[in-house]
């Protein structure tokens, strides 16, 4: 979230921000924030005013017993005071809370470079890799290609767990381990180290690092526990370094996560809804750094560096879009989508997302650095590296053969042990 202290000091900076995400509700918000925020400053010192004179009465009525006077209307008071201070902090509390539910949904500053868009729609293309394959054949749907060969059973899986759900089967199954390796090699090499985090959160760190609205629309909750199924590893990495307060000289941290995911949310946009694209369970490496303010931006072109180069290497086409307005959420600054070639449909889709959240996690977190003798929130940054079920498909799609078998990208063959994925015995 933005730090009151910045929109008490910035309103007109996040008044223009709302303004240019046309979030005409959140411009009402944000009077009315700022008008709790007075009341609440107010609020706390009078309730220290009234605290202090309970104290000070005491004196004042010992002091008058000893001099014989009356001490009637210090007595009133006394008994007043209780009242009066479970008064002052109801309104205290009344007005923090409703200052915490407008800044857990006031969103990010925008950085300048953010277009202006209603949707997906109006992302901006800012480059293209890659030669788009050319085929002489009838491209096959690529879960109707995998369960023919054998490497995968999704109608089993829909009978056993529901749709949504898979089983990878032999030579499918190791090349998703293949993928993983491949990213946190690529990664290692670049100084991130590899977390495997916990599966579960609790909600307060979960309200840390996304949107409210992602508990109704994506999370996964265990009945009768505080714990909801991570939909990403960035969550628990983010939440590592909770009410913490890091060494400048350690910063940039980097880390490639690596997890299972969970998601609700199921599809059913896509021409080939049997299959790995949308899904409730997936796997994922996954780019999480924790920087100095000042170091962020450069760091967030670094990590779409990284994820340009593992599908470069996979030799698998793909463009990278600027993420509009009305389509960029709320805890993001600005963020790249890395969107992979999928020749059946004749479309690029999302496989890497990549996103700057500057301080905005952190200020919820509670994550600082000290620099020097003074505390400032860090910055923090994720990106996709490899999520392994859009990957395979763009892999089963660009490298499927006329004879059905598909040909393994070069770079993962020294994983796999050969070069073509044919029918499974």
């Amino acid at each position: 979230m933005l730090d009151i202290k910045f929109i008490r000091e910035h309103p007109d900076i996040v008044r223009k921000d709302l303004q240019k995400r046309n979030e005409k509700e959140k411009l009402e918000w944000l009077g009315d924030l700022l008008k709790c925020d007075v009341g609440y400053r107010k609020s706390l010192q009078e309730n220290q005013r009234l605290r202090q004179r309970r104290n000070e009465i005491t004196d004042e009525i010992n002091k008058l017993k000893k001099q014989g006077e009356d001490i009637k209307e210090k007595i009133k008071e006394a008994k007043e005071l209780p009242e009066k201070i479970k008064q002052s902090d109801e309104r205290t509390e009344e007005l923090k809370n409703k200052i915490e539910y407008y800044l857990m949904r006031i969103p990010n500053i925008l950085h300048e470079s953010v277009p202006i868009g209603k949707d997906a729609n109006d992302n901006a293309v800012v480059k293209a890799w890659g030669e788009k394959p050319k085929f002489n054949f009838e491209l096959k749907p690529h879960g109707e290609l995998l369960q023919e060969l054998g490497l995968a059973d999704f109608e089993k899986a829909a009978e056993v767990s529901g749709h949504g759900f898979y089983y990878l089967i032999g030579d499918i199954a190791r090349l998703e381990m293949a993928l993983v390796n491949f990213a946190v090699d690529s990664l290692a090499k670049k100084g991130y180290t590899l977390v495997e985090p916990p599966l579960m959160l609790r909600r307060k760190p979960y309200e840390g690092v996304t949107d409210l609205k992602d508990f109704e629309t994506m999370m996964y909750k265990v009945d009768g526990e505080d714990l909801l199924l991570i939909a990403t590893s960035e969550h628990p990495i983010a939440a590592m370094m909770m009410n913490e307060t890091l060494d400048e000289k350690k910063l940039p941290i980097k880390f490639a996560g690596y997890s299972p995911c969970f998601r609700k949310e199921l599809g059913s946009h896509s021409i080939d809804t049997k299959g790995l694209f949308r899904v409730h369970h997936f796997n994922k490496v996954e780019q999480f750094i924790f920087c100095k303010p000042e170091d962020s931006w450069k760091f967030h072109e670094e990590l779409l560096q990284n994820g340009e180069e593992l599908f470069q290497q996979l030799k698998i086409p793909y463009r990278v879009v600027n993420i509009c307005t009305g389509d960029i959420g709320i805890v993001a600054a600005k963020k790249y989508d890395i969107e992979a070639w999928f020749p059946r449909e004749n479309l690029y889709r999302e496989v890497i997302s990549c996103s700057n959240c500057t301080s905005y996690q952190a200020t919820r977190l509670n994550i600082k650095y000290r620099k020097g003798e003074e505390k400032e929130f860090v910055h923090t940054l994720n990106s996709t590296a490899i999520a392994t079920g859009r990957a395979i498909r763009a892999i089963v799609e660009n490298c499927q053969q006329k004879d059905g078998t598909i040909k393994i990208p070069q770079v993962l063959q020294k994983y796999m042990g050969k070069k073509v994925i044919g029918k499974s015995d």
